[in-house]
């Protein structure tokens, strides 16, 4: 497993960033690799954790999982005794958890899976992690309970405050969700004191999401979508259809509620009952659209290329 420890001149906070935990989430890999190039570390305050690549033996099979096919992250806190994966828990807990002040785990959707740049934390009576959450400075919050046997859930036991930042999809490299995860941690660095100059933010909202559901397909066939990531649904919303292979009969999939979409299958087939989209309940959903799709442009790399062509056209 690759640690990598920064340790700054002057006295701080010890952040861990760890990814691919689950090893076929892999845009945590590259995230951290940028981060340990940025600049700015050279004169960190405090102390940088950084583990690229938690799940060693899933990384380089391309699975979620360890050998004995058991979830990682669902294994904490471990024992010396235990399972493959009971061990490795363990062993992150005693030789680097122990050591941590704040922890940002790096995830993203499961195969065939996407997910909008959002940050999950358990934000009841907790301050501090909320903070941190705003300070990452994606657009999407959204604060969810503990899973059994999370790394989340170890660290809250530690009361060491926590993010779990989600995005893009498993296997693949997703330049926004990269971005947005460099952008978030050194955000969250600039907030512990740990680097003092940060680059001015725009005037981005972060609204936290209390509740998310799963719209699930009324039937089985082949999914044409409509609603991408990031788009504001209404009750009654068309958001794709299911027809048949021969395109005769075609059921319409509805949103049941307001929010925003945050997840969604990439799929073409499907079956009846499975989850396609991912939707975060807000009251003031069509102002946290704005806010995501200013936040998607200023990160998307084909408004570098338009930028580059117009200087040189200059």
């Amino acid at each position: 497993m690759p640690v990598h420890i920064i340790h700054g001149r002057k006295p701080g906070p010890c952040l861990l960033v760890c990814a691919a935990i689950h090893g076929d989430e892999i845009n945590g890999v590259e995230i951290i690799r940028r981060v340990l190039a940025h600049k700015t570390i050279n004169n960190l305050k405090g102390t940088l954790i950084t583990i690229p690549i938690v799940n060693v033996f899933g990384f380089v099979s391309q699975s979620r999982y360890l050998p004995d096919r058991r979830d990682l992250n669902r294994s904490f806190p471990g024992s010396k005794k235990g399972s493959m994966a009971s061990r490795l828990a363990n062993i992150l807990m005693e030789e680097i958890v122990e050591h941590c002040s704040h922890i940002i785990d790096l995830h993203t959707g499961a195969v065939a899976r996407d997910n909008l740049p959002q940050i999950r934390a358990c934000l009841v009576d907790d301050t501090e992690t909320e903070a941190l959450a705003r300070a990452f400075g994606v657009p999407v919050i959204i604060n969810t309970e503990l899973r059994d046997g999370s790394l989340r859930e170890a660290a809250r036991e530690k009361n060491i405050p926590f993010l779990l930042y989600e995005a893009g999809e498993a296997l693949r490299f997703d330049e926004v969700a990269i971005r947005a995860g460099v952008r978030g941690i050194l955000g969250v660095m600039h907030h512990l004191g740990m680097r003092t100059k940060a680059r001015k933010k725009k005037g981005y909202e972060t609204v936290i999401s209390k509740s998310t559901q799963w719209i699930r397909s009324p039937t089985s066939g082949i999914l044409r979508s409509i609603s991408p990531l990031g788009t504001l649904v209404r009750k009654g919303d068309l958001l794709a259809y299911v027809g048949d292979p021969l395109g005769e009969v075609e059921t319409k999939v509805m949103s049941s509620f307001c929010g925003i979409v945050i997840g969604k299958t990439n799929l073409p087939l499907v079956h009846e009952g499975d989850a396609i989209y991912h939707i975060a309940r807000y009251p003031e959903a069509e102002e946290v659209s704005n806010y995501i799709e200013s936040y998607h442009d200023e990160l998307d790399p084909l408004n570098d290329e338009i930028a580059d062509k117009s200087n040189s056209l200059a």
